[in-house]
């Protein structure tokens, strides 16, 4: 299961730095999918997999979000002027989501995961603005979209255990930023959503009937620890592509890999 995990945590670093994904899409589903295979869905475990998978996956975001950004910084591909002011609303909205999350049945939130996803592509392929090659700048956006906008990414990937690019990437591209300039500002708007949907979801679960020695709340500590060896020794795999992808390529990719995951998480239960 580890070495899987180790593997996991690879991939989830090379599509947090260049796709600013913060390892969910690729977390939730193995790690849910694992959890159920070892453990069997009517054990304790297996019932709480989805909110396992789903916080464990947060917590990750931590590490691999934080890394992800200080190498976009080296590279100067964030827009910081762009990012500080959805950080407090993102944070504010991760509270909500991983509270909604603790209170929702797994199966509930695994709907939601594969809902989300469904829409977030029909969307990019089908509406005119992510496909096409942009700029590197981003047109500004107003106050109140910006606290509007900033709670919903934080509460949406709190919810479903992913980094802001779900969402922010779609509306970055919409805005004129190129794909490199979407990804770059995904990582560090994770960071607010992870640091404060963890300390939630540890929190709100903290009353769980103990799910083991190595779990803090839903968070699995081992897991945890494994993925996030995976993550550093994949963002540093990944970092020399940053900005070298062609721009069309790299939106189409964002795209297969969306697809990729959202039939992983249909068929796997």
């Amino acid at each position: 299961m580890y070495s899987v995990l180790l593997l996991c945590g690879g991939v989830a670093g090379v599509t947090t730095v260049l796709f600013g994904f913060g390892g969910g899409f690729v977390v939730v589903p193995l790690l849910y999918t694992l959890l159920i295979s070892v453990h069997g869905p009517d054990s304790g475990i297996g019932q709480a997999a989805m909110h396992i998978a789903v916080a464990t996956s947060t917590a990750l975001m931590v590490f691999a979000a934080s890394l992800s950004t200080w190498r976009h910084h080296l590279r100067q591909t964030v827009q910081w002027h762009l990012v500080r002011p959805l950080v407090g609303y993102i944070a504010v909205g991760a509270v909500l989501g991983a509270a909604a999350a603790v209170s929702l049945s797994g199966e509930w939130v695994r709907w939601a995961f594969i809902g989300y996803l469904g829409i977030t592509i029909a969307d990019a392929a089908l509406r005119p603005g992510f496909l096409h090659q942009a700029g590197s700048d981003v047109r500004p956006i107003g106050r109140g979209v910006t606290a509007m906008t900033g709670t919903l990414i934080g509460a949406v990937a709190a919810l479903l255990g992913v980094g802001g690019s779900v969402m922010t990437v779609p509306l970055m591209r919409r805005r004129g930023a190129s794909m490199t300039a979407a990804t770059a500002m995904a990582n560090p708007l994770s960071l607010p959503m992870a640091v404060s949907g963890t300390a939630t979801y540890v929190l709100l679960s903290a009353n769980h009937p103990a799910l083991g020695d190595w779990y803090a709340g839903y968070v699995d500590l081992r897991a945890l620890l494994v993925l996030a060896v995976g993550s550093w020794l994949g963002i540093r795999l990944a970092s020399t592509w940053i900005g070298r992808i062609p721009d069309r390529l790299h939106a189409r990719v964002y795209l297969l890999l969306l697809t990729m995951v959202l039939v992983v998480m249909v068929f796997v239960h």
